[in-house]
């Protein structure tokens, strides 16, 4: 009864309510999860020895993080979309062995990205022009930060597996656990230890572990198709095909987006460490913001891929609408609260004025359209629902990245001034939003038009 009640219909009955209890705590999740990330910046920002250094160096390594992880989260989703699929079809046992293979995957890419992490860090800071003063702290943190990768994996691929079955609540519960505990190490390990910028990437990497270690018990107490047994973990080529088909092109897109904002990150150092810690203060807000869109995001893949799988194409155009309505309306919402109140949101973080200067420009010039971000993010999420993964991937690559980069070394070049750089963001996104709710219509039109047809057997 207990599996039962977690478990989610979502080929039947109302769709908004249902819709909401899924991205809600999704959203929650990972807010909390930012808000706990955000105590690692308000730590360092007021207790560290050199506070503007400290949140420099925390805050730099945010693109480059994302740029190291995005393509294995972006397989995740493909092991979301190919579960909920057989689930929709009523193929429970395919479902389960899906499970065993996607959650071996998770296993052996955190492994991987450890050792990239401790690889890498330096040759990518450097490339970045992270300023002098901050390079020592940031790489410490960064290599740090990389001892978790296993974790962290485990924890995305686990939480991914679990809203196959529309169960947010639970990765919410692990999140709460584990953030809290993040929270009162940082302030013990910096404030007593006075390991600054060490200490809270310490806390981090254990509260990754606390995390993903309550995300695996929950997976192999679990009654359903999704049950996690341990002796059966393995890779079913078959089934690592499929998830490969739409997760490595959502990752890449992940990773090139990243990757355009490891450049932007790499240009913002060019004015300073005040200006490297403004946008670090700034980007906070900026992840709040997404994840609100990025929970329905996550809503429309998972529902339309069960819905599609069982033929219900009414249902997916109708999920599609949901979502992005809800999306575009929460999204406004909360962007705007952080710019309206932006003097006091970014003197959490810090009291230094020249940081506070570039940090309340930046919430200005990106929050303002942000609710954009929602039109790219909720198409391309319904296209890998039905199976068409590349195709957004390609268009953001094109709309983000090449956009992003071109901006970077032509206009922002030619006109040396943060809010300039800064508006590569939103002219980037009605690119990019433009291109993406195109393909979604002429491909859903041709796709659902052919009765029966199914794009990924």
């Amino acid at each position: 009864m207990e599996a039962k009640a977690r478990k989610m219909d979502m080929l039947s009955g109302s769709l908004a309510d249902k819709i909401l209890f899924f991205a809600i705590p999704l959203a929650a999740s990972s807010i909390l999860q930012q808000l706990f990330n955000a105590v690692d910046v308000a730590v360092v920002g007021h207790f560290a020895s050199d506070p503007a250094e400290a949140t420099a160096a925390v805050g730099c390594n945010g693109p480059v993080i994302n740029l190291i992880i995005n393509l294995f989260v972006g397989i995740s989703v493909g092991a979301n979309v190919v579960v909920s699929r057989l689930i929709g079809r009523g193929e429970k046992e395919k479902a389960n062995q899906s499970v065993h293979t996607a959650m071996t995957v998770a296993l052996i890419s955190g492994v991987f990205l450890l050792f990239l992490g401790l690889v890498v860090s330096r040759p990518v800071l450097v490339a970045m022009n992270t300023p002098e003063n901050v390079l020592p702290y940031a790489l410490t943190y960064l290599r740090i930060y990389a001892l978790g990768m296993p974790f962290i994996m485990a924890y995305n691929f686990g939480s991914a597996i679990l809203r196959c079955v529309g169960d947010t609540k639970r990765p919410l519960i692990a999140l709460v656990f584990s953030g809290f505990f993040n929270a009162a190490l940082n302030l013990f390990l910096v404030i007593v230890f006075h390991l600054d910028v060490a200490g809270v990437a310490l806390a981090t990497v254990i509260s990754n572990v606390i995390s993903s270690v309550m995300i695996w018990i929950f997976l192999m107490r679990e009654k359903s198709e999704v049950h996690l047994d341990l002796r059966k973990l393995s890779i079913r080529k078959k089934d690592l095909e499929k998830i490969l088909q739409i997760g490595v092109p959502a990752g890449i897109q992940s990773m090139v987006f990243s990757f355009s904002n490891v450049i932007i990150q790499s240009v913002v150092n060019s004015f300073g460490t005040a200006a490297v810690a403004g946008t670090a203060v700034s980007l906070n807000y900026d992840n709040f913001s997404y994840f609100v869109v990025s929970a329905f995001s996550q809503a429309a893949v998972t529902f339309t891929s069960q819905n599609y799988g069982a033929g219900n194409y009414d249902r997916c155009r109708k999920i599609f609408r949901t979502t992005l309505s809800l999306a575009l309306l929460c999204s406004f919402a909360i962007s705007w609260m952080f710019i309206l109140g932006r003097s006091f949101f970014s003197g959490i973080f810090t009291s230094d004025p020249v940081v506070l200067d570039y940090a309340k420009l930046r919430m200005v010039v990106v929050l303002s359209l942000y609710l954009l971000v929602s039109t790219y993010e909720i198409g391309g999420a319904s296209l890998r629902g039905i199976g068409y993964s590349m195709t957004p991937a390609i268009l953001t690559i094109f709309g983000v990245c090449v956009f992003r980069l071109i901006w970077a070394y032509t206009i922002a070049t030619v006109h040396h001034d943060f809010a300039i750089l800064m508006a590569v963001y939103p002219v980037s996104w009605i690119l990019t939003g433009s291109m993406v709710l195109t393909a979604y219509f002429v491909i859903r039109r041709k796709v659902f038009n052919k009765s029966g047809r199914k794009v990924l057997e």
